[in-house]
């Protein structure tokens, strides 16, 4: 092997090495982003997953709403029946 090629492959062989090590660089720090990023959003999961919570507590009692129209019916219909008898009551009192 003459000496000019042993040095253009000892150049190479360090030149890959470097770029294999600017890699495994750029990729370690693409994977800390990431578990960083991970952590982020594990963190924010865990304090929707207590909004939710309460959420649904506050929602449970919704589908009770569906029977209030029917009662408020038979509250409008018992107010109508007091009104008639309250004017029965104070029909000719005060006055004529």
């Amino acid at each position: 092997m003459t000496p000019q090629l042993a040095a253009s492959v000892t150049t190479l062989w360090t030149v890959a090495l470097v770029i294999g090590l600017v890699a495994a660089l750029i990729v370690a720090v693409l994977l800390t982003i990431l578990v960083r990023t991970v952590h982020d959003i594990d963190t924010s999961v865990g304090g929707l997953l207590d909004v939710a919570g309460g959420v649904a507590g506050n929602t449970s009692n919704i589908p009770q709403l569906e029977a209030t129209a029917p009662v408020l019916a038979l509250i409008v219909d018992e107010a109508v029946v007091q009104d008639g008898y309250m004017n029965a009551l104070t029909d000719g009192y005060g006055g004529a």
